[in-house]
């Protein structure tokens, strides 16, 4: 399906054209913030203007008479608008709006699938905290980030794979064995590390207790966080271990790259020359000791993704903590020979609050909040929507005074309310086909023809997601759609003095369909009743 929204890209590059008007870039389509600028705007003719030296306004006039023109256009929108200091708005015709709402309501297609990735495939990597303890507010962060594009991704046509990488080879593994040991290398501590003690304290071996120990941890405290509360399914928990070292792929890697004269040998460590691509330094691949880094592992994970498993784009989810590590990664997959696959996102740190003051302290961890510990205060859904509320860039404060509230401060009740009104609403009708069953849904109000409108915005919203990577606009949107119901609810009655007006009834329907799947891409649950 090809959206309103490609259409209307793709008849402005058309009238840019047959106006004679040079355009060179990327043009820019997007939703005006505020309702009386239209449907869609675009600056298209401001930035002509800045490579031309032209007015701005007369680039405008000259481009709205050629899409004046375009059969989609006077098909779709009633009216085109020039408004300073530049851009082009459009806005639906009333017929399109009601056209396109009555065709959605006899289609049985999911409305927000699109075929933008049919053909390819994606890797979503994310999470992958190392085995040696619960996981922390940031590790959920990127849980619910990564597990939310993955659902997107889907949607809009990739083949798609949600795996966790399980770093159970590397020397936290010895730390965390001395640690359970109690010895004086102890690092990690809590509630945890003391009953790991209890159960593992008499062995004297280190690496073999912090195996044991990594092995209890992923499945005793990650996997069950990860599936039973954080409601995240990976397709793959894919072992540093077995997969990389155990099966000699790291040293194979290693001696390829070093083939590549990409290596040379300096203080009895290997270095990789990633500052001749472009780093601000060289960095490590072996220790002086022997042992491999983080780096390595990337280039040996980077050829299963790329090389073996051939995915045609690779998105790792890392805490901001590895921003460090992001060009020596890019830089290992441009040697591969894998340049542009991979992409790198990174979200911040979570500070959790109450009553204005950060809440810290964890008898489970020891020293911080748990994942599992918020969500077993204020549920999963709280935690997931509201994690998803904020870009990912941005520094982010958990506020538990607003999380516990049942009321409409609360932003993911407000949107959960809004699905058991409806449920409601068309619980209390006695729906008969023969009744309603060849009504239409006709926009006489304007708060059914700005329902609609929003409710037209679904597949656009996943296609932008889908290349922008902000899973932010989802709850935003869900918001969105929400606020446009309480005000149809308040102002068009579906039910008034005993009668059901059988438009509004299909209209409530329609809703109802799509904001199920929106909620059901964002991974909360659709309650019948609140």
């Amino acid at each position: 399906m090809e959206t309103t929204k490609t259409k209307l890209v793709e008849a402005i590059l058309k009238s840019l054209k047959s106006s004679k008007l040079v355009f060179k870039g990327d043009l820019q389509v997007s939703y005006p913030n505020i309702d009386s600028h239209g449907d869609y705007t675009t600056n298209v003719a401001m930035q002509i203007a800045n490579l031309e030296a032209n007015n701005p306004l007369e680039t405008a006039e000259k481009l709205k008479a050629s899409l004046l023109g375009n059969k989609f256009i006077n098909k779709t929108f009633s009216k085109i608008e020039v408004a300073k200091p530049g851009f082009i708005n459009f806005f639906f015709s009333p017929e399109f709006l009601s056209n396109k709402a009555n065709k959605l309501l006899k289609s049985r297609k999911e409305y927000g699938l699109t075929k933008l990735g049919k053909g390819k495939s994606v890797q979503v990597e994310f999470i992958s905290a190392n085995p040696t303890g619960p996981l922390t507010l940031g590790n959920g962060r990127g849980g619910f980030y990564g597990d939310v594009l993955g659902n997107v991704l889907k949607r809009v046509g990739y083949d798609v794979q949600k795996e966790y990488l399980v770093n159970d080879a590397g020397n936290q593994i010895k730390i965390l064995g001395h640690s359970v040991l109690k010895d004086q290398e102890a690092q990690y501590k809590g509630q945890y590390i003391d009953d790991l003690n209890k159960e593992l304290g008499s062995e004297k071996d280190v690496k073999l207790v912090g195996k044991k120990a990594a092995e209890i941890i992923l499945n005793d405290l990650i996997k069950k966080t990860v599936k039973e509360k954080m409601q995240i399914t990976f397709d793959d928990w894919f072992h540093e271990e077995k997969e990389l070292k155990a099966s000699g792929k790291i040293d194979k890697i290693i001696k390829k790259v070093k083939e590549g004269n990409h290596t040379y040998e300096k203080d009895k460590a290997l270095w990789f020359k990633s500052e001749e691509l472009g780093d601000t330094r060289d960095r490590v691949l072996i220790k002086s000791n022997g042992d491999t880094t983080y780096l390595a592992q990337d280039f040996a994970y980077a050829e299963s993704k790329f090389g073996e498993r051939r995915f045609d784009k690779g998105i790792y989810v890392w805490g901001a903590d590895h921003h460090g590590d992001v060009s020596g990664l890019l830089n290992a997959v441009k040697v591969l020979g894998y340049e542009g696959r991979a992409e790198v996102i990174l979200t911040q740190f979570v500070k959790l609050i109450k009553d204005g003051k950060e809440v810290r302290m964890s008898k489970r961890s020891g020293d911080y909040v748990t994942m599992s510990e918020l969500i077993d205060l204020v549920g999963h859904d709280v935690v997931r929507f509201i994690f998803l509320m904020y870009s990912n860039s941005t520094h982010m404060e958990f506020d538990l005074s607003i999380a516990e509230e049942k009321s409409e401060k609360n932003p993911v009740y407000n949107v959960q309310y809004v699905s058991a009104r409806m449920n409601s609403i068309l619980n209390q009708i006695e729906i008969s086909e023969s009744r309603i069953g060849n009504s239409k849904i006709n926009l006489d109000e304007e708060c059914e023809i700005n329902l609609v409108r929003a409710l037209l915005k679904w597949p656009e919203i996943l296609e932008e997601i889908s290349t922008s990577f902000m899973v932010q606009l989802l709850p935003k949107y869900a918001i969105e759609i929400a606020n446009n119901f309480h005000r149809f609810y308040d102002k068009c009655r579906v039910i008034s003095n005993g009668k059901i007006d059988p438009s509004r009834v299909k209209l409530l329907q329609l809703t109802q369909r799509i904001y199920k799947e929106i909620l059901t891409t964002i991974g909360i649950s659709i309650p019948d009743k609140m």
